[in-house]
């Protein structure tokens, strides 16, 4: 009896070619996944994008003494820190440097009603939940996530947003918290003893029975 050899079906050498390609630009793949997630872009501090027009925190918030609120009028009340509409803008540069070239797209998006494409800085993963005004009525200021944006002349990420990095403030709030009228003054504190702002800030929070939740469900709705 003659045994009879197997024989792969001739659809098969249609898939020979995909999976050499797949084997061959898998590890290319993994390195470039790998590489984007430790970039700036995904984690790392000093992240300092290129905006389209060169606005100085330093000179508005800084210099000029800018409330942050004035520009990120939304902190207070809701989930995000709006971004200012060009109207915002124009209140003052309709009058200040009207003739300035590096605001000519300002200027340009007043005139067609086209948004400002600013870059985000600081963006969390979509599986995080974090409100901004339920960390600034409470006390936490702009400077504990932002850092001192008021000497910045470009913005850049100046903590790692990590979950770690939460964890830290919602297990030990007493560093990072100060009575909630003076959390945009982002100087705060520097003219006071280490002992001096802790007591400042054990008494806020015992006074508002302040005790941050360090439940999974908090951030990871």
């Amino acid at each position: 009896m003659t045994q009879q050899r197997f024989t792969f079906p001739r659809w098969t050498n249609l898939a020979l070619p995909a999976i050499v390609i797949a084997g061959s630009t898998a590890p290319l793949y993994f390195a470039i996944v790998v590489a984007y997630g430790f970039s700036p872009q995904a984690i790392d501090v000093g992240y300092m994008p290129e905006q389209p027009i060169p606005f100085s925190h330093k000179l508005h918030a800084g210099e000029l003494g800018v409330d942050c609120r004035y520009c990120h009028n939304t902190v207070e009340n809701t989930q995000h820190a709006a971004i200012p509409p060009t109207e915002t803008c124009m209140n003052c540069h309709a009058q200040i440097h009207p003739q300035s070239e590096n605001l000519q797209p300002l200027f340009e998006s007043y005139e067609t009603g086209m948004p400002i494409e600013w870059v985000r800085v600081h963006d969390l993963p979509q599986y995080t939940y974090f409100n901004h005004s339920a960390h600034v009525t409470r006390g936490v200021s702009c400077v504990e996530c932002h850092g001192r944006v008021d000497t910045m002349e470009v913005v850049y990420q100046h903590e790692t947003l990590s979950m770690g990095w939460c964890l830290d403030c919602h297990r030990n709030p007493v560093p990072h918290v100060r009575n909630p009228d003076l959390v945009t003054q982002l100087d705060w504190g520097l003219d006071m003893t280490a002992a001096e702002r802790i007591a400042d800030s054990e008494s806020w929070l015992a006074i508002n029975n302040l005790n941050p939740s360090q439940d999974c469900s908090t951030c990871h709705r």
